[in-house]
């Protein structure tokens, strides 16, 4: 017996998302780096320094994953640790000199082939494809 898909909105983006992360995925290999080491790295480039907590916050990783995914990182140069001033129980994570380096290499191309999977879209669609996503997104942080 053949079952039809309950929700196919949740269906198609679940597949779109999974599709569009094994692009990248296949994508970030070239630089000898993991999903989740690019996310990171991705993440300190849009907004420097941050705590293993913010950065789990936007990637979704938790702080034990978060903790070896940095050790990683700093083992190959692209991050570094360092001391909060204000607060001595807090480490905050920033890029080093080649992992920003990296990043300025490897970001363009990034941001321009991402641009891509939406090429398809006039704005009007991505504008409201954008609104929707955010509708979604609101329900699920309820």
């Amino acid at each position: 017996m053949k079952r039809s898909c309950p929700n196919p909105a949740f269906l198609i983006l679940m597949q779109t998302s999974k599709s569009i992360h094994e692009c990248i995925k296949d994508s970030i290999t070239n630089y000898s780096l993991s999903m989740t080491e690019f996310s990171v790295l991705e993440a300190l480039y849009h907004k420097d320094m941050q705590t293993i907590h913010e950065i789990g916050k936007k990637i979704l990783i938790t702080s034990g994953s978060m903790t070896y995914v940095i050790d990683k990182l700093v083992e190959k140069g692209y991050a570094k640790r360092i001391a909060c001033p204000n607060d001595r129980r807090a480490i905050h994570i920033g890029l080093t000199d080649q992992g920003n380096k990296l990043l300025e290499e490897i970001m363009p191309e990034h941001q321009e082939w991402v641009n891509t999977f939406f090429e398809e879209l006039n704005s009007a669609e991505l504008d409201h494809l954008i609104n929707l996503l955010e509708k979604v997104k609101k329900r699920t942080e309820i």
